[in-house]
């Protein structure tokens, strides 16, 4: 697998400090075993050549003439392998020493960054033994291991689809780094070699700046900072290191370990460049671009097509850790969706058609939470339960227990008798349980809701979810329709997950047990009639397909723009072990088949409260011709 993904690595090697020969040694079999996985770029840390402790030592011409020695052999090691290497150490230009990032490559170097801002701490005082970049800022090339090569701080390293820039430990912690301007110039990948003691409370305050970083550049980082084995002196090294993409840490390494370790992941660079298309403040500078020097390097080969970095199977859905903040956020936008067309509109009432399904549930809870905040009568909720000929009882019976364990207003409403003398009127024998038989009870439902609420001088709150919208799982001029949508923007994954999360920290313990009796419950339309024994008939995954497979279709069509191909590839990844690579081979195929052919239903949807990133409304979001093929599409997956 490639799919413009390009593996990095870490490296916090075992250390001597002052012993040039050794850390090189170590470099050289870290290199080796990355180059074995497949990595395609690795990052050493900070001085690694040296060791960043070294203190007054920097000033003795034996080690900088020996670190010189070591970079040599470092090359003449590595020849043979086809992998980037950055590595760091001292290096006299012009008679000053800088504390620089060395590019190498196929036994060669390519390239030399020096730092620009150093520390000026009372553990870290460089300017004891370096200069910034900005005294030799107009040195373009320098002699090393036997050749010229390109020096500064404006160079751009390319490898096949992937350029890089470099900055230096401190270089990130300044008002502007280095690393902003190489992005602007057109870096999607960033390293950061680094050196930076442990300190209480530091490593959050690093990987907030990293993460910063990584998302306000639209870039994949790569941070690596120094191990255990510099010197304890005064000061003590973790081997802090992690790799972001965009605001998210990818892997990170295990600080205080004893042990050489090797961080791992790749950088999806076709989402970066996708991401920075689509964002118009991510613009490039002319001359900031037009100054910067390019250099080709060999893309390496990665002979280890495995993916390390994990592919969330549920993207829609947060982590356990931000879950209940997440959460919290997503119903609070909805509720005051609803609060404020509440208020625009003057109406006291709402009007809700209750099945006793997952979609329903979510839009009642908003609505109670709704008139709470504004202090409305509950009672002003019209919740109304429309039986039809496939409700089974568990569903009847969840709608009722859940409109009273709430407090609102109870109707109950039966379509059966108004969907007979339809199919009479139309001529429509009622043994065919065909589209029409389907259709005729979702709309005479939604009949019922907007002429309840013209009655009651209420609004129809809508209770269709993300997932209904993209696959067109909706009855047009149906359940398609209501007066405003406050499930609109949410997954289906993700309605399961908020309706947890209200059961268990928002509600009593009566409407707790029945939600939870909801999410367990298969989702289904409920327009067949159902089985001899009562139960549901008609489940929508079984049609359809698993939501959680068309919310991660959905999710990297719409959010990244990626090719079907793509889309596929990481689906089979992440649900390794839950479902066959045939299974999802098929309902992608049906995922675009439906996309493309249900925008009419989105064209016209309902206004609604967006929530994540992700929204289908035709009036900011999602601009699509209805009538667009899904040909090229579907080729691609035959591809």
């Amino acid at each position: 697998m490639n799919y413009s993904f390009f593996r990095v690595a870490c490296a916090i090697p075992d250390l001597q400090v002052a012993d040039c020969f050794y850390n090189t040694e170590r470099m050289v079999a870290m290199a080796r075993e990355a180059a074995s996985r497949g990595v395609q770029a690795i990052c050493f840390p900070e001085l690694s050549i040296t060791g960043y402790t070294c203190g007054d030592l920097f000033n003795q011409s034996l080690l900088i003439e020996r670190s010189l020695d070591a970079l040599k052999r470092l090359l003449d090691e590595t020849a043979d392998l086809d992998i980037i290497i950055l590595t760091g150490m001292p290096l006299r230009v012009n008679g000053k020493l800088l504390n620089v990032a060395v590019v190498c490559q196929l036994g060669g170097v390519k390239g030399v960054v020096p730092k620009t801002y150093l520390p000026n701490y009372n553990e870290f005082y460089e300017k004891r033994w370096f200069v910034s970049a900005l005294d030799v800022c107009r040195t373009h090339t320098v002699s090393l291991a036997g050749s010229e090569v390109p020096f500064g701080t404006r160079l751009l390293f390319e490898a096949g689809c992937c350029t890089f820039g470099i900055e230096l430990c401190e270089d990130l912690w300044a008002a502007i780094p280095p690393s902003s301007m190489h992005a602007i110039a057109g870096a999607s990948l960033l390293f950061n070699l680094s050196a930076s003691n442990a300190l209480v409370g530091k490593t959050e305050y690093v990987r907030a700046l990293v993460q910063q970083q990584s998302a306000r550049c639209l870039a994949g980082y790569v941070y690596c900072s120094s191990g255990c084995g510099e010197s304890t002196t005064d000061l003590v090294f973790a081997g802090n290191a992690m790799i972001a993409e965009s605001g998210t840490i990818l892997a990170s390494s295990e600080r205080f370990s004893l042990n050489e370790q090797l961080i791992v992941t790749e950088i999806d660079v076709e989402r970066l460049i996708l991401e920075r298309s689509k964002n118009t403040t991510f613009l490039p500078q002319q001359p900031e671009e037009a100054s910067y020097e390019r250099i080709k390097l060999v893309l390496p080969e990665s002979k280890d097509e495995t993916i390390h970095r994990v592919i969330n199977r549920h993207p829609f859905i947060p982590n356990e850790e931000n879950r209940e903040g997440y959460c919290r956020d997503i119903f609070s936008i909805q509720t005051t969706g609803l609060i404020k067309r509440l208020k625009h509109t003057g109406a006291t009432k709402v009007v809700l058609g209750i099945s006793g399904g997952l979609d329903s549930t979510l839009a009642l809870l908003v609505s109670v939470r709704a008139f709470d905040r504004i202090g409305l009568d509950r009672k002003g909720i019209q919740g109304i339960t429309m039986p039809g000929f496939g409700t089974t009882d568990r569903t009847y019976t969840n709608a009722l227990n859940l409109m009273n364990s709430l407090g609102v207003s109870v109707r109950e409403i039966s379509i059966a008798e108004a969907v007979t003398g339809h199919f009479k009127d139309i001529g429509h024998d009622p043994k065919v349980l065909d589209v029409t038989y389907e259709n005729a009870q979702a709309r005479e439902r939604t009949q019922i809701l907007m002429d309840v609420a013209n009655e009651c001088n209420g609004l129809v709150v809508g209770t269709g979810d993300l997932s209904e919208l993209a696959l067109g799982w909706a009855t047009y001029n149906g359940d398609h329709m209501s007066m405003y949508a406050v499930n609109s923007s949410i997954p289906k994954t993700l309605v399961r997950t908020l309706v947890r999360w209200v059961a268990d920290t928002q509600v009593e313990a009566a409407s707790k047990e029945t939600l939870l009796d909801i999410i367990d419950t298969p989702v289904s339309p409920e327009l067949l009639p159902a089985t001899d024994e009562g139960e549901i008939a008609q489940k929508t995954e079984d049609l359809v397909g698993p939501y959680e497979l068309h919310d991660f279709f959905l999710y990297y069509l719409i959010r990244f723009g990626f090719a079907p191909r793509k889309i596929q590839a990481l689906a089979i990844l992440a649900f390794k072990g839950y479902y066959e690579t045939e299974t999802i081979e098929k309902w992608i195929r049906i995922f675009y088949r439906r996309f493309f052919s249900q925008q009419f239903k989105r064209s016209c949807m309902p206004d609604g409260p967006k929530v994540g990133s992700i929204n289908l409304s035709p009036r900011g979001d999602w601009r699509m011709p209805s009538d667009a093929v899904c040909k090229m599409w579907l080729d691609d997956l035959e591809s």
